[in-house]
């Protein structure tokens, strides 16, 4: 039996990557490699509040439709604007 996944084996590594003056940051070449990026495209980005999750484009909507509830995520949201670190201006 073959087991086919789209986790690369270094997955569950810890990496620091350097986040320039203007907010960029380089998404890792495995990663790029896997969800076919190479010559550059758009990604989906989800901000937790405690942290930035990037994902292959489309996959984030998925992700919070099977998690939260379009309405439980509104509600967080808007949240965001009562915390000045957080607001969404």
């Amino acid at each position: 039996m073959v087991v086919v996944t789209k986790y690369h084996s270094d997955m569950g590594e810890v990496r620091q990557y350097l986040v320039s003056s203007s907010g960029q940051m380089s998404l890792p070449a495995a990663a790029r490699h896997r969800w076919d990026l190479d010559d550059g495209g758009p990604v989906d980005v989800i901000d937790l509040g405690f942290a930035v999750l990037t994902l292959p484009r489309g996959e984030g909507r998925r992700l919070l439709n099977d998690l939260v509830s379009r309405d439980d995520h509104a509600a967080f949201v808007r949240s965001l604007d009562d915390d000045p670190e957080l607001a969404t201006t």
